[in-house]
């Protein structure tokens, strides 16, 4: 899986700039993801290729379209050194698996990256970096392809309304 590299402080306005707001299919969302940012992703990413960020990642706006654009382009998991906490959970909402991997700035855009969640770690170029666990009920949303998902397969969990 392919990685694209992004730097610090990333904000949802670079991921999905505001005037794509009114769109809501993801695939087309992810015609515009990082426009003006890093213009080749929009075309060149591929479905399993992973993003590798900086500090911060997802700050901003707490735009439910940044999350949706990036899975639009087939990405599936993100790893970055920190995230902002609205996206990070955006990110689990709509299916994306967030990684905070403390040594996220060694990894080079166009590496390859395995992700081993379940040993905790990330491989790329025959190095491993640890990564925060995540925690499995978030795993389990992700699994099912989001929250809403997540709910309509398990009606037996009682929201915050009943």
């Amino acid at each position: 899986m392919r990685v694209w590299k992004f730097g610090n402080d990333i904000d949802t306005d670079a991921i999905i700039p505001g005037r794509f707001l009114t769109i809501y299919d993801e695939k087309e969302l992810a015609s515009y993801a990082f426009e003006g940012t890093r213009d080749e992703f929009s075309k060149e990413a591929d479905d399993g290729d992973i993003i590798v960020g900086g500090r911060n990642f997802g700050c901003g706006s707490s735009r439910e379209h940044a999350p949706l654009a990036i899975r639009g382009a087939g990405v599936r998991v993100i790893v970055a050194e920190s995230f902002a906490r609205i996206f990070y959970r955006n990110a689990i909402n709509t299916g994306l698996l967030p990684l905070v991997c403390e040594d996220a700035g060694a990894i080079k855009d166009g590496a390859e990256l395995i992700v081993h969640t379940d040993e905790g770690y990330i491989e790329s170029a025959g190095k491993r970096y640890p990564i925060d666990p995540v925690p499995e009920f978030l795993l389990e949303i992700i699994q099912a392809g989001g929250l809403v998902a997540y709910a309509r397969a398990h009606p037996e969990v009682k929201t915050c309304t009943e």
